[in-house]
């Protein structure tokens, strides 16, 4: 997730969509919203916890289908994982791996089953194959080389045709990014809703000042893996003082 007002390490990724003045705070948990080109994100000084986001009904979804993988065969292998409880304790047997300067976690139970370069995919459809995806995709579609066949093999929604178009142009316009920018780390989750076809997440990031920002996601299943969800209208994110709340959770 990026944070507008840091650098940048040497290894950072250089996209102009991910430099100061493109970014709002909620990127790398699934959503962006573009306004003429250029969103710059208000924080709260105070740093209070803000209520909790309302999450749309899943009949009221305007969705946009998935694409398959070019590869041919993207059926996904049965995964051990078979938990329907929600989760009240970070989820066992989890690992973290950097995605360029953001770790994401994998288990072999609950997903990735497939990684491949830019893309991780198969997830168990349970709440933890759930959280595991919303965490992966959400750094992946904004961060990876290849973000589009990110964002149209792993997103569907009625946002996600503008987000392609919008950060296409952006980066006609600006293909190189000197200062880049500092990414923040996932520190906590819980759970809005979930049932077997939808899962709304709020996910905490810290930054490396210390702050925490939280923003809610939804990913649905679709065509036999999670999905993230990129809405018409994306609801920003909110900051927060503590992990009070939430599952403290994270690799770094």
């Amino acid at each position: 997730m990026a944070d507008p007002g840091s650098r940048a390490a040497a290894d950072e990724p250089r996209s102009p969509w991910l430099r100061p003045g493109f970014v709002l705070a909620a990127a790398f948990i699934g959503f962006l919203a573009v306004v003429a080109g250029a969103v710059v994100l208000t924080s709260d000084p105070a740093g209070q916890d803000d209520a909790l986001p309302a999450s749309r009904p899943p009949a009221d979804r305007a969705v946009a289908p998935a694409e398959s993988s070019p590869a041919g065969d993207d059926r996904c292998p049965e995964l051990a994982d078979k938990r329907r409880e929600l989760l009240t304790a970070a989820p066992r047997g989890v690992t973290w791996s950097l995605f360029g300067a953001v770790a994401v976690p994998a288990s072999e139970e609950s997903g990735p089953a497939v990684i491949g370069e830019d893309v991780a995919r198969c997830y168990a459809r349970t709440p933890v194959g759930a959280l595991l995806a919303t965490s992966q995709i959400s750094v992946r579609y904004l961060a990876a080389d290849d973000w589009r066949k990110v964002t149209r093999l792993q997103t569907v929604g009625a946002g996600r045709d503008a987000y392609i178009a919008g950060r296409t142009e952006a980066e006609k316009k600006s293909p190189t990014d000197p200062d880049g920018s500092v990414h923040g780390q996932i520190a906590g989750f819980r759970f809005v809703t979930y049932d077997d076809s939808t899962a709304v997440v709020q996910t905490v990031w810290r930054f490396p000042d210390g702050a925490l920002q939280a923003a809610t996601t939804t990913v649905l299943w679709r065509d036999g893996d999670w999905r993230l969800e990129y809405p018409a209208d994306p609801a920003a994110p909110i900051p927060v003082g503590s992990l009070a709340g939430y599952t403290e959770w994270g690799g770094v």
